[in-house]
């Protein structure tokens, strides 16, 4: 089913609300899809998605966009350029598709990464994050080396904004993205992995820890936490982890930034797990 529109009407509004709308898209269960990878991603992951918003007319659609539009089971919209560019968020030119995807919620209570004696998965917890952007780097990042999952704490950065699905590069639609109050849901989180045969610590990184991050052991099931960008790791946090490492830095930098201390971090384990394997 395929459809054109030149004029701003309900439906271009409503997708216009999910780029800036938090409460919207929270209440609709629906978010915007911006880039090629992201799209192309969420498509391989059979994430579902609810329309495909393609430009009309200006040059010719890439193969890209045509396969796209070709081969997906999913209703079509045609907009004018001057809308394709709004919801894209490009001033310049016009992206050739934006998707409009459901959001998935998935229980804390319900996730069960690895299984018993096979495997020593690793979850990373972000902290309260400040920024959308932030949150999706990191979930890059978790992604590229090897994690099972986020879980995003307290009232941070939505998953779904468009800034952290972009930053995500389409990581967002691989792996799982979940949400707690605060460290004690994941505390029974932790308890119940025990239970299932999985024994996991809780590895905090801040700057004042006594320990250096590459003398910790990490070769077992670990949820590294990352602190909130601005006030670093709280206090609640740093009761509920078992131990806490810090990450040498020289330089006059005063800190790491939170996606790069994740980053640092996620290597550091995946390179250790390198090392043993051998």
């Amino acid at each position: 089913m395929t459809r054109r529109v030149s004029t701003r009407n309900a439906s271009v509004q409503v997708w216009q609300a999910y780029l800036n709308n938090r409460t919207k898209r929270h209440r609709d269960g629906r978010f915007l899809v911006q880039g090629v990878r992201p799209i192309t991603q969420a498509l391989a992951n059979d994430w579902p998605l609810e329309t495909m918003l393609y430009r009309l007319g200006g040059p010719e659609l890439s193969s890209w966009a045509r396969e796209i539009l070709d081969t997906a089971d999913v209703p079509q919209v045609g907009l004018v350029p001057e809308l394709m560019a709004e919801l894209g968020e490009k001033a310049a030119s016009a992206p050739e598709i934006v998707a409009v995807a459901v959001s998935r919620h998935l229980d804390l209570a319900d996730y069960a990464p690895g299984e018993p004696g096979e495997d020593a998965p690793i979850v990373v917890v972000f902290d309260r994050p400040n920024s959308p952007g932030n949150l999706g780097t990191l979930i890059r990042s978790a992604d590229a080396f090897g994690a099972s999952g986020v879980i995003v704490t307290g009232h941070g950065a939505d998953q779904f904004d468009p800034q952290a699905v972009r930053a995500s590069t389409g990581s967002l639609f691989a792996m799982p993205v979940l949400r707690a109050a605060g460290p004690g849901q994941v505390l029974e989180f932790r308890d119940r992995q025990a239970a299932r045969g999985i024994p996991t610590r809780i590895v905090g990184t801040d700057e004042h820890a006594p320990g250096t991050i590459y003398d910790h052991d990490f070769t077992e099931a670990t949820i590294l936490v990352v602190g909130n960008e601005t006030t670093g790791m709280s206090s609640a946090w740093a009761d509920a982890c078992d131990d806490l490492v810090t990450i040498p830095m020289g330089g006059t930098a005063s800190s790491l930034g939170a996606p790069s201390a994740g980053a640092i971090s996620l290597y550091e384990i995946a390179r250790q797990r390198r090392t043993f394997a051998r």
